[in-house]
């Protein structure tokens, strides 16, 4: 869509490096008598390879003796956009393989600085499209990335590099080695820090539809990212999920070393019935999922941040029901084995299930975690250590008196987050009728788990019920 003004009169060869990287190209530019004319726009044609990272541009350069502005139409791909760093200094993610086509304009001799405009470019991301303008100013005291990007159908996996959690596929298309323990579940890639210091950034990015298998009814993506001196501020991230809002303020102070992070989630209205849409025995339930959280860690990956994790977590689901089918699908082998001794085969409705969570340097204790079912209160207890990713829980059914359990012992599930193992303990269960003495215990607790109750009359009724017979003490 650039008017070439100048015929090409030489070819262009380019070979060599550009710090450390590898560096090759062919292509053509304009006769030399153009270079006289400022007024006349010089003609440039180049393909050229840096490392991993192909760049194709054709278009003009104005005045080309003082270098003053370039109009061109650029088509660039490569492995990950993070790779871009070494060669221009912008700070850009981790990203699965991508290409784009778009209008770069350049205006190098700007009194604020080098502007790089990089408007109405198409492209894809792993298998996302990706369509938007962003703008790269070279003023002070910092470079500055701004822009509004778009993606139409994003696909979930693809959002996986960006905290170090991309597929094996992934990986291998970016020619790298899985960095991830095989014993481990939370990702230990890091972030790079040392970058986040060298620009700026304020960019919006909008997923309008994601795709994701059925078992997690994601349907929308929408970010506010702003980096300013090393801090990243992602405010709001907001996903649409099974008919509700997770909406989450994520903020990492890479300035300081280590990092030091902090997670506002608030999980609103997520409907039951949508969360697994693929499962008759949730396709009856009318209930939802509510809950807030509230973490802070230092590290400068997703498993340092949150193996040194202080907070709470805070979780209300009314209306529910489980099965063993609802445990396969859901891949949770460890539940389907607790449902299984716990119900049998049976379909089970859960009135109420309340989880208020206490993290303290990485160790998750529960101070309630809490199922009611018919026929009895479901209390599980111990530890969660996310440092060393080990488990130590207890599951213990008090009987409310209306069915004597087959199950003589309290459950346990030990091992790995990874690797779970669950089995029965060598101990006898509470005494039948325990349950109101059970719900004595949590009187504290309750209350600030009031607030997740839905406020119409008919939803929460029973998580309601449930919490106000804690906090009386029966």
């Amino acid at each position: 869509h650039v008017k070439q003004t100048q015929p090409f009169q030489f070819a262009l060869a380019v070979e060599g490096s550009y710090k450390q990287v590898p560096v090759s190209g062919r292509g053509q530019i304009g006769g030399l008598l153009a270079l006289q004319d400022a007024d006349v726009p010089f003609p440039i044609q180049l393909d050229a390879r840096a490392g991993e990272t192909r760049a194709q541009v054709f278009g003009t350069l104005t005045d080309p003796r003082r270098l003053g502005a370039l109009d061109l139409h650029l088509v660039l791909e490569g492995k990950s956009l993070a790779q871009l760093y070494p060669l221009t200094g912008v700070t850009l993610p981790e990203t699965a393989p991508y290409a784009t086509d778009g209008h770069l304009t350049v205006k190098l001799n700007d009194p604020a600085g080098a502007r790089f405009s990089y408007e109405d470019f198409n492209g894809r991301v792993g298998k996302s499209d990706l369509h938007g303008e962003v703008l790269f100013t070279g003023g002070k005291p910092r470079p500055k990335l701004s822009g509004t990007l778009r993606s139409d159908q994003l696909l979930f996996e693809d959002l996986a590099p960006l905290i170090g959690a991309d597929t094996k596929e992934q990986q291998v298309a970016k020619g790298e080695t899985s960095k991830q323990p095989a014993d481990k579940a939370l990702p230990v890639s890091e972030f790079r820090t040392e970058r986040w210091r060298a620009m700026d950034a304020d960019v919006r990015f909008t997923g309008k539809r994601i795709v994701q298998n059925a078992q997690l009814p994601i349907t929308d993506l929408n970010t506010h990212v702003r980096l300013t001196d090393g801090v990243l501020l992602l405010d709001p991230l907001r996903f649409g999920v099974a008919g509700g809002d997770l909406n989450t303020t994520v903020r990492l102070e890479g300035d300081k070393t280590p990092l030091q992070g902090r997670v506002d989630l608030h999980v609103r209205r997520v409907k039951l019935n949508q969360l697994f849409p693929t499962v008759e025995t949730m396709k009856r339930s009318m209930g939802e999922l509510n809950g807030d959280a509230t973490l802070s860690g230092t590290g400068n990956s997703v498993a340092a941040l949150l193996g040194t994790s202080n907070g709470e977590l805070k979780l209300l689901m009314n209306d529910g029901r489980i099965s063993r089918s609802l445990m396969e699908l859901a891949g949770l082998n460890v539940g389907n084995y607790l449902v299984d001794r716990l119900f049998g085969d049976d379909e089970v409705e859960i009135n109420c299930a309340v989880a208020d969570l206490d993290f303290k340097k990485g160790l998750v204790q529960p101070q309630v975690f809490v199922l009611d079912t018919e026929n009895a209160l479901i209390n599980i207890t111990g530890t969660i250590n996310l440092a060393s990713e080990r488990l130590d829980l207890t599951v213990d059914p008090h009987s409310k008196g209306l069915r004597i359990f087959s199950l003589r012992s309290p459950l346990y599930v030990r091992g790995t987050l990874k690797n779970p193992s669950p089995g029965v303990k060598a101990l006898p269960l509470a005494a039948r009728g325990a349950a109101a003495a059970l719900l004595a215990t949590f009187a504290a607790p309750a209350a600030g788990l009031l607030a997740l109750v839905a406020p119409s009359n008919e939803q929460g009724a029973q998580c309601s019920t449930l919490l106000q017979q804690m906090r009386a003490g029966r």
